[in-house]
């Protein structure tokens, strides 16, 4: 069927907006294009989505904090109040142990945590990808896995001694086994039909791993980097116990020998902030780099 020349739509209609200018010298915009109000609209969808979750967010966190107040001021639970914590943290904050506690411990887990994942993922990618590398790595990976980061601090202690290398030592072993065994699950559940597609298109093995495997195997990555940097918030604790002088583990020991709950507290809450944070920076490095895959 061929339609009449009115029936078409008019190609104007989609191209960009430009200047037009009337019959009495007044310049105006064109209408907007389809397609960029389609975007803007989507964006606006978006931008309204996260505002939503930040909301939610916020008043979830004010909802635990009213919940913690009621329990504690009523003396349900014998522990100190959201009042006591804030007084408590204020105090470390102007004579500087918070600051210099939160430094150290932030800096042992940065470089714990990055050396970890810096080793795991070329080891996860060498299992993956080859069937002897996994042979022969795959029974120690699997070994150090059942035996918890934390029991190898006595070892720790009498082999690399007592300065800042067991402790960072320790977290490394932490972040590594969790994000070696995610990159390696990445790479061996790659889609066998892209490989095959890629191979029948001419791409040789090196092009295969890096346009094909290392694309589909970093939402894989991603969680392992994630689950990493938990492990390594959650040793950092038992990794201060090595003749620490400073941290916020070491504090949270300290103020256990003279009951110091709001004390304790505040060491607490502090390594679930800086958490929290390192965990939404590591998210936002996932979307950009996973911006491709489909979420909800």
């Amino acid at each position: 069927m061929t339609l009449a020349a009115s029936d078409r739509p008019d190609p104007a209609a989609f191209r960009r907006p430009r200047l037009t200018r009337s019959a009495e010298g007044k310049t105006a915009l064109a209408p907007a294009p389809l397609e960029d109000t389609a975007g803007n609209a989507a964006q606006r969808s978006l931008l309204d989505r996260r505002a939503g979750r930040l909301a939610i967010n916020v008043l979830a966190v004010v909802a635990g904090i009213l919940i913690w107040g009621l329990f504690t001021t009523e003396g349900m639970v014998g522990l100190p109040t959201p009042l006591e914590v804030g007084r408590q943290a204020v105090v470390q904050a102007k004579n500087g142990l918070l600051w210099s506690d939160a430094a150290a411990s932030l800096a042992r887990v940065s470089s714990g945590f990055l050396l970890g994942i810096a080793v795991a993922i070329p080891i996860g990618f060498l299992m993956g990808w080859y069937r002897l590398a996994r042979a022969v790595i795959e029974p120690y990976v699997q070994f150090f896995r059942t035996i918890p980061p934390l029991a190898i601090i006595p070892l720790a202690i009498v082999t690399l001694g007592i300065e800042e290398t067991p402790k960072i030592f320790v977290i490394f072993l932490s972040s590594f086994l969790s994000s070696v065994v995610a990159t390696y699950q990445g790479v061996v559940n790659v889609d066998k039909t892209l490989i095959n597609a890629a191979r029948v298109l001419g791409a040789g093995d090196f092009t295969i791993f890096r346009r094909v495997v290392v694309p589909a195997s970093l939402p894989y990555i991603m969680v392992g980097v994630r689950i990493g940097l938990g492990s390594s918030w959650a040793t950092v604790v038992a990794a201060e116990l090595i003749a620490a002088q400073s941290g916020l583990g070491f504090r949270m020991q300290q103020a256990q020998l003279y009951y110091d709950l709001p004390t304790i507290f505040v060491s607490l809450i502090s390594i679930g902030v800086l958490g929290l944070l390192m965990d939404r920076v590591v998210l936002a490095i996932d979307g950009f780099l996973t911006a491709w895959q489909e979420k909800l």
